[in-house]
């Protein structure tokens, strides 16, 4: 099958390097000439594993990347992976779907045959059939079902475990209001679909819209919910790791996100629990319990500058902050609380001298004044204390012999070798 896919950001690209690797001709429609030349040339944009090896292997045969719309003719399902950034209220803004939504409406003006547009980008209920398919219809100057179907498709994908989300996915969602589009998108995802571990979930557009908010809100509160049980354990004396894993055993619970420490961050939780309060507000309904999972999430960081405070007077003292991405194996920085923490403890009077073994680029660019170490072992140097802010394998065997004082509080239970420490002080255990 020939498909398009507009935007070329963590989720387009992903899905474009998939999509061709089971057997469909992709092409990439991009503004930012840069990441068009990246993908040509075999090069992913994004350090994702198992990504570049797609990219390298597809491009310049099934898989293309332009900046022409054009493009689009010459397939037969288009996917919108575009971002819907978060505007100070929570909500979403919108303003690029549109932009986005008119343009390929412009350009099927001028195709004859049937064409599917599907969005891929986490919207809240309506906006498929609110926004995306009359303004594209209106650009091409045709009707909804005139040779143009609209469905959602939303995606589930995990930094640092994406490729494999997609390919082996829980479950596949489609939401559609025509049989054609159903079936369409059946055979779009044949090989994916032919897994006896893959469910396939067919809805209605507003469902399938809402089902994305659904899962990453219940998974927020997970998290949420296993942190405060964390921070009572902690005050108790006791392990909050060991009292989870038992909890986890419970097949009503289960064992999966039950890691209590820092909170969560990235560019998924976070504006989609917000997205869905703003969302709710707007339907009339308080969302009290969303608000104190964010609450909860909030207070994760300070607690830990609190944590290294009790032990080291963090005025003037110089601080090894390990770990600046939201998670391990990706380069993504958004909404990460390790740079919650670094903020913190800047604030607090510290010196903080940083390493991330691949998303340091991403944050000089935010922090241009930050001291940065080519190497954990370098960041520890002559340092008075230090906190494990994401759970970097590489960090499991470190040396904190070259510490001033081997002071280290860890938000993410890093299996690192804790003897010789002054002190090691876990969040939440």
């Amino acid at each position: 099958m020939k498909i398009s896919i507009i935007g070329s950001g963590y989720v387009g690209t992903t899905i474009a390097a998939c999509l061709a690797d089971i057997g469909h001709d992709v092409i990439n429609v991009e503004i930012d000439e840069e990441i068009v030349e990246s993908i040509n040339a075999g090069d992913a944009p994004i350090h994702e594993p198992g990504l570049q090896e797609r990219i390298a292997e597809h491009a310049g045969s099934r898989l293309q990347a332009t900046t022409d719309y054009d493009a689009v003719c010459e397939t037969d399902v288009t996917f919108l992976c575009l971002p819907t950034p978060q505007a100070d209220d929570g909500s979403l803004d919108l303003a690029i779907m549109e932009a986005a939504s008119e343009s390929l409406g412009e350009t099927l003006a001028d195709k004859s045959d049937d064409h599917l547009v599907v969005v891929k980008s986490t919207v809240l209920p309506g906006t498929t059939e609110e926004v995306v398919a009359p303004t594209v219809t209106e650009a091409a100057e045709t009707q909804i079902g005139d040779g143009v179907e609209f469905a959602m498709n939303p995606e589930f994908l995990r930094m640092s475990t994406a490729v494999a989300d997609f390919l082996e996915p829980d479950k596949v969602v489609f939401g559609t209001t025509d049989d054609s589009a159903a079936a369409t998108l059946r055979e779009l995802y044949a090989p994916i679909l032919e897994r006896e571990e893959t469910d396939l979930v067919e809805t209605d557009v507003r469902e399938a819209e809402l089902i994305k908010y659904a899962n990453n809100a219940f998974l927020a509160s997970k998290v949420s919910l296993v942190n405060e049980l964390g921070n009572i354990s902690k005050e108790y004396g006791a392990d909050a790791y060991k009292v989870l894993e038992a909890v986890g055993l419970d097949d009503r619970v289960s064992e999966r996100f039950m890691r209590s420490g820092l909170g969560w961050g990235g560019s998924c939780f976070p504006k989609d629990v917000n997205a869905l309060r703003a969302g709710a507000r707007e339907q009339g309904y308080e969302p009290d319990l969303l608000d104190a999972v964010v609450a909860v999430n909030d207070k994760q960081p300070r607690r830990l500058v609190d944590a290294l405070d009790e032990h080291v007077p963090l005025e003037g003292a110089r601080i090894a902050v390990l770990g600046l991405s939201f998670k391990p194996d990706t380069d993504d920085i958004r909404k990460s609380r390790a740079l919650d923490v670094t903020e913190s403890l800047r604030a607090k009077g510290a010196t903080v001298v940083a390493y991330d073994p691949v998303a340091m680029d991403n944050v000089r660019e935010r922090y241009p004044d930050l001291e940065y170490a080519e190497t954990a072992e370098s960041a520890l140097e002559d340092a008075d204390g230090a906190v494990l802010a994401t759970d970097w394998e590489e960090f499991d065997d470190l040396s904190f012999d070259g510490m001033a004082r081997r002071v280290v509080v860890d938000g993410r239970r890093v299996d690192v070798d804790t003897h010789g420490l002054e002190v090691y002080e876990g969040l939440t255990w």
